[in-house]
């Protein structure tokens, strides 16, 4: 009896998922990149990340959604993620992965701070993340800031610090 009220729940939750997705008015995220709705304007996009790896592990439908549209995406990696000691390794593979995303290496920055190195318990400084994030604003013209949210995705302190370093 339990198993068949278990089931009828998840039908139950399936039904109404797919009558929000087919049913609901929805306005078109591409909405957001363009003027009152009249013409496209490219926009420059800065994703603020905190280790290579974050780019492929929690960005790529973003990335691939800003560059599909015509959109200039920079990337700002705040450590070199060396805390295994493969900091060259992982900064190279940042690299790779952005030649699959379409974002040229020299809108690529990995900073490789002694107060910003990757690893669980290592707080990183907000002041110092900020003054670094807002060089980038500035000498990009960026117009809109894409990072963690403040439980860092995957609970990681470094992503969270970058929530707070952009927030």
């Amino acid at each position: 009896m339990a198993l068949i009220l278990i089931i009828a729940s998840f039908i139950f939750l399936w039904i109404i998922s797919l009558c929000k997705i087919f049913l609901l008015p929805r306005t078109p995220f591409t909405k957001h990149f363009t003027l009152d709705g009249r013409a496209f304007r490219k926009r420059n996009v800065l994703l603020v990340i905190a280790h290579p790896d974050d780019e492929s592990m929690f960005f790529t439908p973003t990335i691939n959604f800003l560059t599909s549209r015509g959109h200039n995406v920079q990337i700002l990696c705040l450590s070199n993620g060396d805390a295994d000691g493969k900091g060259n390794v992982r900064k190279q593979e940042l690299f790779q992965a952005c030649v699959s995303l379409k974002v040229p290496m020299q809108q690529v920055k990995i900073v490789n701070h002694p107060d910003l190195q990757d690893g669980f318990g290592k707080a990183w400084n907000h002041d110092l993340m900020a003054n670094i994030i807002e060089q980038e604003i500035t000498s990009h013209c960026i117009d809109m800031i894409i990072t963690f949210d403040k439980y860092g995705v995957s609970g990681h302190c470094n992503h969270r610090d970058v929530h707070y370093g952009v927030w």
